[in-house]
């Protein structure tokens, strides 16, 4: 038992235009055709879609997809996941259909953040072609990127993902984000059977009302990185964290709010790992140079005001 790689996200929003102006204008991905039930799909590859946004009444991140190698080896990960009393919600066979998968189930890890796993993807014979340019982006089997959730019970959620899902870890830190006086935040990178260097990753915190805090896609270049930062500023969407070099997989990018309230991490030169020989890290930085977090900006602002 393994996964494989992300596959997709499920998002849910009462407004489909933002969302479709924000994929196809800022991150350059490709509308596909709309699914039999009227969900909005987009693709960044080969993939039928990797963004299925659903049309309702909140803004929410519902689900990360992940694939596993094979009908057996879902059954044994639903059964894992059951004993461990979550929840398992067969998807009907025109649910799986429209997510161009043999079968699937719907989960949540205990924290409550919403997962899907599948095995049987498949590809289109439509080529993928940008609608602002983006060559490709850097999926293959390394899936379509990674997500990112947080989770009050870190330590539980750690031990379902590692013990009961099969990811692995990859690195282990605990951030002072708050200043060497304030309290440190446990993060978990990890990774599937691939090597990208995380595929998921959890925060030790409150889950936000967006339901995640980030996905990442990777771009085939640092040019396309600027041009998509550009084209942010061009829209005015707000600007979550500035470019920088992440520490641990040596991504350079930046974030953008997306219109569901998390964020899209854009990113080129992702490190790739050997994921059966890697040794856990323990980073004691987020960043090499850059990521000026607007959160942490806002604070400070906050304090000099206060101080005046």
């Amino acid at each position: 038992m393994g996964i494989k790689a992300l596959g997709y996200v499920v998002i849910e929003t009462a407004q489909p235009d933002k969302w479709d102006h924000f994929l196809t204008q800022v991150a350059g991905v490709m509308r596909a055709p709309d699914a039999a039930d009227g969900a909005a799909l987009y693709r960044v590859d080969a993939r039928p879609f990797r963004f299925r946004i659903e049309h309702g009444k909140r803004e929410y991140f519902l689900a990360a997809g992940y694939e596993v190698a094979d009908a057996a080896a879902l059954d044994a990960l639903a059964g894992a996941i059951a004993k461990a009393g979550r929840p398992v919600v067969q998807g009907s066979a025109d649910e799986a259909a429209q997510r161009g998968v043999a079968a699937f189930f719907r989960t949540s890890d205990p924290a409550g953040n919403g997962l899907e796993f599948f095995h049987g993807d498949s590809v289109t014979d439509v080529p993928f072609v940008s609608p602002v340019g983006v060559p490709s982006f850097v999926t293959g089997e390394m899936g379509m990127g990674h997500a990112v959730f947080s989770a009050p019970n870190f330590d539980e959620c750690v031990t379902f993902y590692r013990d009961v899902v099969g990811f692995h870890e990859t690195d282990m830190p605990r951030f002072e984000l708050f200043g060497p006086d304030g309290p440190s935040m446990g993060f978990a990178f990890m990774h599937a059977d691939n090597g990208r260097h995380h595929s998921i990753a959890l925060g030790e915190g409150p889950i936000p009302p967006s339901g995640a805090v980030h996905i990442m896609l990777e771009m085939p270049s640092m040019n396309e990185v600027g041009k998509a930062h550009d084209r942010m500023k061009r829209y005015g969407y707000p600007e979550s964290a500035t470019l920088g070099s992440h520490v641990n997989d040596e991504t350079t990018g930046f974030y953008v709010q997306t219109p569901g309230g998390f964020d899209l991490e854009i990113g080129w030169d992702s490190l790739v790992i050997d994921p059966e020989n890697w040794e856990t890290t323990r980073h004691e930085a987020i960043s090499v140079w850059g990521h000026e977090w607007a959160w942490m900006k806002a604070m400070s602002e906050q304090q000099q005001a206060a101080a005046e």
